[in-house]
């Protein structure tokens, strides 16, 4: 199907969405319940055609990671979600003043309508299930504009969804950048995007027109703080394995990280140990993913060279070389300039800068420096220690002595503040997301808020004395 017949096609299917939601404003909890074990059974009955998918787009991805990232977090994502629906969905009472008193107030979750939803190609399964099923949970209606960089993933989900969804509940849309564009303009009820901070720009002010709330997922250069007190060989272990997951390629991956004095070689020697260690043959091993696309990484490997050729040491894994496949090796850059690319931009790639500071003051002041980022990572034996990096600083998400943990935790809202993104989702956070908080105050027939209606008296002035 051409772009241009995509785009007439979701014309049609908004309609077709809105219609239907207006039809059924109210999906019920057990109607709710089995949207939810449909996305459930459908990610464990599509396991391997997933894994066989992401390898396709990425030409290399491990099939491993793609289950541990994907599919058995979409799992869990979907057993936590079935769980609490039920509390999630009932009425809060909240406290009123007493001089409004008899009366009862309450907040409603009310389903906002059709969602739009524009995953990232990074993780292509998971980025699009979760928030399906979050407005799902919510009893939205769904529409899905997929990455056209993991066509084979689009295809797949595509199908899948069709199974069992009607297209008036859930639809999903590939192409290319004309067809997010187009998409981008419908009058959504919501909208949530994640990718690159530069296109989140576009997204919102497309969004604008319409006056379409949105929830922004973006990225950015989430720094590490490492403490004075922290073994170097201890913090290049959990780096190894935030940094080369998915080779990089992780909105959430530590982009580059601050040492003590003297402990950059250390931190940057450990980090390398521990991702020889991991991939033995990082070249030929299928668990070590490839980039996902040429321009990508011709982008890496030109940061990698004007880091070296402006002095900056550069260590790189031992493991051969990767042929065809576009496999760029475990990197670690010791001391990039401060204006060099790499310090400037999202890597998003299996590279590490690693600097050194002069104390958690200074760390603190160069991370604030740049703009919000969407995670930060701490590593100080001290819970103080941790705390004031934590209270000094401010970013999407934090861990402190690891990296990326905190995305798994459902009841912790996932998202960024600043130029990392806003709003959030994941377990209630996502539920709140696509719902609107309506609230109710609902009055007995006789209610004493007569007595401050003109005409105004003496029983006015006694109703609203302090």
């Amino acid at each position: 199907m051409s772009d241009t017949d995509q785009i007439n096609r979701m014309q049609t299917l908004f309609a077709a969405q809105k219609a239907a939601f207006e039809a059924e404003r109210h999906r019920s909890y057990r109607d709710r319940l089995r949207d939810i074990d449909a996305i459930a059974a459908l990610t464990k009955k599509h396991a391997e055609a997933i894994k066989d998918a992401a390898a396709a787009d990425f030409g290399v991805r491990s099939r491993c990671e793609t289950q541990l990232t994907e599919i058995a977090y979409m799992a869990t994502a979907a057993k936590h979600t079935r769980r609490h629906l039920w509390s999630w969905m009932q009425r809060k009472r909240v406290a009123i003043p007493g001089n409004l008193k008899p009366g009862t107030a309450y907040i409603r979750r009310e389903p906002k309508g059709v969602a739009g939803i524009i995953s990232p190609w990074n993780y292509p399964f998971q980025l699009a299930f979760s928030p399906i099923l979050a407005a799902l949970a919510a009893g939205c209606r769904v529409m899905l504009k997929p990455s056209e960089f993991t066509p084979n993933m689009s295809a797949l989900m595509a199908s899948m969804l069709a199974e069992e969804f009607n297209e008036d509940h859930v639809a999903v849309f590939p192409g290319g950048p004309s067809v997010g564009e187009a998409f981008t303009k419908i009058p959504f009820d919501h909208l949530l995007y994640t990718g690159s901070t530069h296109v989140g720009r576009l997204v919102a002010k497309a969004a604008a027109e319409n006056l379409t709330p949105v929830t922004l997922e973006l990225g950015g250069k989430s720094p590490v703080i490492i403490a004075d007190d922290f073994p170097a060989e201890k913090a290049g272990e959990t780096l190894a394995f935030g940094k080369y997951m998915n080779a990089g390629q992780t909105c959430i991956a530590p982009d580059y990280a601050l040492t003590p004095k003297g402990k950059a070689r250390a931190v940057a020697e450990s980090t390398i140990a521990r991702v020889e260690k991991a991939y033995p043959d990082w070249a030929s091993d299928e668990d070590y993913t490839a980039v996902v696309s040429d321009k990508h990484f011709e982008r890496l490997n030109a940061m990698i060279e004007e880091a070296r050729s402006a002095g900056a040491e550069v260590l790189q894994a031992k493991g051969g070389t990767p042929g065809n496949a576009r496999k760029i090796a475990p990197t670690v850059v010791l001391n990039p300039p401060d204006d060099s690319r790499l310090m400037q931009e999202e890597i998003f790639g299996p590279i590490l800068p690693v600097l050194e500071h002069d104390g958690l003051e200074d760390a603190m002041r160069r991370v604030n420096a740049k703009d919000r980022p969407l995670a930060l990572y701490v590593y100080s034996k001290s819970k103080k220690t941790a705390r004031r990096v934590l209270e000094g600083t401010i970013s999407g998400g934090a861990v402190v002595n690891n990296t990326m943990l905190h995305y798994s935790v459902e009841d912790l809202p996932f998202g960024g503040v600043g130029a990392s993104g806003y709003g959030a989702y994941h377990g209630e956070a996502g539920f709140e997301t696509f719902t609107h908080a309506r609230g109710v105050f609902e009055a007995p027939v006789w209610h004493p808020s007569r007595l401050i209606q003109p005409p105004y008296g003496k029983l006015f002035e006694l109703a609203t004395k302090k």
